[in-house]
């Protein structure tokens, strides 16, 4: 009996493992870390088929690491909770530990990220209020409404690079995108760095702030203030 019960707590354990067990649930995890969204959505971001991300989505949902609410007839599904993120960060970071084909596949995306010595988040949680420091979100400005990190300003990434001139000098820049895997503040930050821009991103994007109990703001206040 006793083995019985030892064997169905391990196969209860190992449904979590088998809902992360694919390619594009786990990219579909990821894009929601940015907040809810319906299946189109999802669709748009992720390049995935309809059926197929609806499909992904219910098994998440069966292993209750997503929930839905219903508004009219569209779905809109978020994370279950912050407990979930976690999970997803030690994922993430187990597997830049263990698995250099991973190491390699980031170098790929995003360049050599350790040249550009990102900021931690207990770094810039230290800086925040520094004046001789911009945090620039280059997310689209949706996305910073929803929330971005105190202090910071919106400047989507295409705007960045229209007004690369009226950006000081005087200050150092830290450039944030969405998450881990994310190439923007990279990219942007060696954009900046070329204008002779001091710039640094920050490491882990806005998903590691919330994954490391960094508060977000809301609303559009500070967007485009650079300007």
């Amino acid at each position: 009996m006793g083995e019985f019960i030892e064997t169905e707590v391990y196969t209860q354990l190992a449904r979590i493992g088998k809902a992360l067990a694919s390619p594009v649930r786990l990219r579909l995890l990821d894009l929601l870390e940015n907040g809810e969204s319906d299946v189109e959505g999802l669709v748009t971001a992720s390049g995935v088929g309809l059926k197929n991300t609806s499909a992904q989505l219910q098994q998440l949902r069966g292993a209750n690491l997503v929930t839905t609410r219903r508004e009219g007839t569209r779905i809109f599904y978020r994370l279950a909770g912050p407990d979930v993120s976690r999970l997803l960060g030690s994922l993430q970071t187990c597997a830049e530990v263990r698995l250099a084909d991973l190491r390699l596949a980031i170098d790929d995306l995003l360049g050599n990220a350790s040249e550009l010595r990102p900021v931690t988040v207990d770094e810039l949680r230290a800086h925040i209020d520094d004046p001789r420091i911009l945090i620039i979100d280059v997310r689209p400005s949706e996305d910073y409404a929803r929330g971005h990190v105190p202090s910071a300003i919106s400047l989507p990434a295409a705007e960045l690079r229209q007004k690369m001139d009226s950006i000081p000098r005087d200050v150092e820049v830290i450039a944030y995108c969405q998450g881990p895997y994310c190439v923007l503040s990279p990219d942007l930050v060696r954009l900046l760095r070329s204008h002779e821009i001091p710039a640094r991103p920050l490491e882990g994007g806005i998903t590691r702030w919330q994954r490391e109990g960094g508060t977000l703001q809301t609303g559009e206040g500070s967007a485009g203030t650079a300007s």
